[in-house]
C-alpha cells in the first residue's frame, strides 16, 4: 500500500505496549466517533524486539479501560522499512524514539517523522515511557496521549 496523504498513523515507542498502543487505540476510537476511521490506516509498533508478539501491558489496558476505553488487542511490532511507504504520519514519543525511528527510515521515504510532543505543550512535550513506574505514570502518559490524539485529530479531520 503506498502512503496515501493525511490517511495513515504510526505510533512508535520502545516497546509498542505502552505508549504507542495507548495513542494507536485513543486515535481509532476518537476517529469512530467522528465517524472517519474507516479512511485511515491506524498501527503502532516498537522501535525494538523487547516485546515482539506481547499483548499491551496490563496496566495499559486497566487505564484505557478506567477512562472508558476500549482495551487494546495489538500484538506488538517492530517498526519495519515497509512502514515507510505505508504510513504519512510517523509519531515518536520521546527523542531516543525518534532518533531509533530516523535510524531505520529510507532515505527515499515521504513519512513525516514526528515527536508526538508537537501537539503537547510547548510544541515539544515528552511522554515518559510509564512502564517502569506506577500507575501514576500510567495515568500521565494516557492523559498526554488523550490531549495530544485529541490536537492531532483537529488537524486532520476531514472538513477542517
Amino acid at each position: 500500500m503506498a502512503v496515501a496523504a493525511n490517511k495513515s498513523v504510526l505510533f512508535v515507542c520502545l516497546g509498542n505496549i505502552c505508549r504507542s498502543v495507548t495513542a494507536e487505540a485513543l486515535f481509532q476510537e476518537m476517529a469512530e466517533e467522528k465517524g472517519f476511521a474507516s479512511d485511515w490506516r491506524i498501527d503502532s509498533a516498537a522501535t525494538s524486539t523487547y516485546e515482539i508478539g506481547s499483548l499491551p501491558d496490563s496496566r495499559t489496558n486497566d487505564t484505557l479501560e478506567k477512562n472508558k476505553r476500549k482495551r487494546s488487542k495489538h500484538i506488538a511490532r517492530q517498526i519495519t522499512k515497509k512502514d515507510f511507504t505505508d504510513f504519512h504520519y510517523i509519531f515518536g514519543f520521546d527523542s531516543s524514539n525518534i532518533s531509533n525511528i530516523n535510524r531505520v527510515k529510507p532515505s527515499s521515504s515521504k513519512s513525516e517523522v514526528l515527536l508526538m510532543g508537537k501537539y503537547g505543550k510547548n510544541g515539544n512535550e515528552i511522554v515518559q515511557d510509564p512502564y517502569y513506574y506506577d500507575q501514576a505514570a500510567f495515568d500521565t502518559m494516557y492523559e498526554q496521549c488523550e490531549r495530544m490524539v485529541k490536537a492531532f485529530i483537529a488537524e486532520v479531520e476531514p472538513g477542517k
